[in-house]
């Protein structure tokens, strides 16, 4: 049964509420480990009014301070970046097989003076590789090209050079025979009156990436206001709301994080922290166990 390091998240959310909730179901399929110290898994529980299942195992991360129920602070954020930073050091001590990692709040790693917006930035860094963003189900899973940037800055981050090898990598990490591309800009810039991009940057990436492949492997660029209709089950967004909008209208509940191209396989919950139903025992868990299948080749 294959390891999982369980990073907990902002414990001012949802996350310690998700983990206890779930755990019987989850050590069903994996081990998991969470990255908790005792002082703060049992802060929570008492929070929560639920019992600690007697074989939740943990790994202490360090720190101690008062959960502030639905509030976004400093002593959150930097937990839970310690918290991820014990389960990467897990993976790559090879003492566990994977990570999934329960969700954070950008504005309290701020608050925290830390550098990063979010999880995959910090994968990207300590790796120094190029991860990928990838979120979905089975039914369709959206890549992001561009992730946590101003709309205003979109554009220019497009180029061909850097769209092959993206192509290249998500290709090599999914090996789906077809892969859908969106366009950046309405009607697919209509050749060129709403926008070339597609005409120097996005369709000559397709084109090369798939010579580079010898097959017909990216489709596109398509239409971005009609795709969804009827999407490919693998699919590349131009930028974070092209693509997420439609896979959350459709798969809120189940749909998922996942981190490739990476020496180490990171899976998360498509959601946030949730502070509106902090320790209210409402949390969905659907996601969060959906997130644990992937690392067993489930719901690929």
């Amino acid at each position: 049964m294959k390891k999982i390091a369980i990073s907990i998240g902002d414990l001012n959310g949802i996350g310690l509420e998700i983990a206890l909730k779930s755990h019987n179901e989850i050590k069903k399929l994996v081990k998991p480990i969470y990255c908790i110290n005792e002082y703060m898994l049992n802060q929570g529980a008492k929070l929560l009014n639920r019992k600690i299942p007697e074989d939740f195992e943990i790994y202490p991360t360090a720190g101690k301070f008062e959960i502030k129920i639905g509030k976004n602070n400093s002593k959150a954020g930097l937990y839970s970046f310690n918290s991820f930073i014990d389960a990467i050091n897990l993976a790559k001590k090879n003492s566990v097989d994977g990570i999934c990692t329960l969700p954070i709040n950008k504005e309290s790693w701020s608050k925290a003076n830390i550098k990063y917006h979010g999880h995959t930035e910090v994968l990207r860094d300590i790796f120094k590789k190029h991860a990928i963003m990838m979120l979905g189900c089975s039914e369709m899973f959206v890549s992001l090209f561009t992730e946590h940037i101003p709309i205003k800055d979109v554009a220019k981050n497009i180029t061909k050079e850097k769209l092959i090898s993206f192509f290249i990598d998500f290709y090599n990490e999914v090996k789906s025979n077809k892969i859908g591309v969106l366009a950046l800009n309405p009607h697919a810039g209509d050749g060129g009156i709403l926008g070339d991009e597609e005409i120097k940057e996005i369709n000559p990436a397709i084109k090369e990436a798939n010579k580079i492949l010898k097959k017909d492997i990216f489709v596109g660029a398509f239409v971005p206001d009609t795709y969804f209709v009827n999407p490919y089950q693998y699919s590349i967004a131009m930028y974070h709301d092209q693509g997420l909008i439609p896979l959350k209208v459709k798969y809120f509940d189940k749909s998922i994080n996942v981190s490739l191209n990476l020496p180490i396989l990171r899976t998360s919950v498509d959601h946030g922290t949730a502070f509106d139903i902090a320790y209210q025992n409402k949390a969905k868990t659907q996601s969060y166990i959906e997130a644990i299948k992937y690392h067993i080749g489930e719901n690929r």
